[in-house]
């Protein structure tokens, strides 16, 4: 339809012409009332953000000679971080000459790997950057998490298990010996 006919159209309907799709040939134009159209896309706009899932990557750094306590201590804000749904990257800070002791460090992520156990899924395995080592947790129960993945604590088979012994059952097979 020629240019000036739409707007007499538009014009005598008491609303707006507007350009709908300008890339096309020829490019799109539609009678409407323009301010509605401009709230209706700002809703569906603030509709898709409303929806948006935002993933945060959450980092809990270690030394290779951490203590005890504070190895459970900081595990068990990756636990939280993890049940929050947040990404959590563990590092390994090395200084000096510690780098040389790097085998102290893959110790250290393992035994992390093996507290945080099912609620984490390893999604970037533990890797040299500079002078820190690192690993990415996922949640576990996440949607986004790589399928086919094992969950961290998974090193062991389901055959394998065995079921732990009752206080009762060990008590009866002493008095049968």
């Amino acid at each position: 339809m020629d240019t000036r006919k739409a707007l007499e159209l538009a014009m005598n309907a008491g609303l707006d012409l507007a350009e709908i799709s300008p890339t096309s040939n020829p490019p799109v134009c539609k009678i409407l009332d323009y301010g509605k159209y401009k709230y209706q896309l700002k809703k569906k706009a603030q509709q898709s953000k409303k929806n948006q899932v935002v993933t945060v990557l959450k980092e809990v750094q270690f030394r290779p000679h951490t203590g005890t306590h504070d190895i459970d201590y900081k595990v068990k804000h990756v636990k939280e971080f993890l049940e929050d749904g947040n990404k959590v990257k563990v590092s390994i800070r090395f200084r000096g000459r510690e780098i040389a002791h790097s085998d102290l460090g893959y110790a250290l992520i393992k035994q992390i790997v093996d507290m945080v156990g099912s609620l984490g899924i390893v999604e970037q395995n533990s890797k040299m950057e500079g002078k820190a080592l690192s690993l990415i947790f996922a949640p576990a129960g996440k949607p986004g998490a790589k399928k086919g993945a094992k969950p961290a604590g998974s090193g062991e088979d389901e055959g394998e298990k065995k079921a732990p012994a009752t206080p009762g059952k060990q008590a009866e097979s002493a008095v049968k010996s």
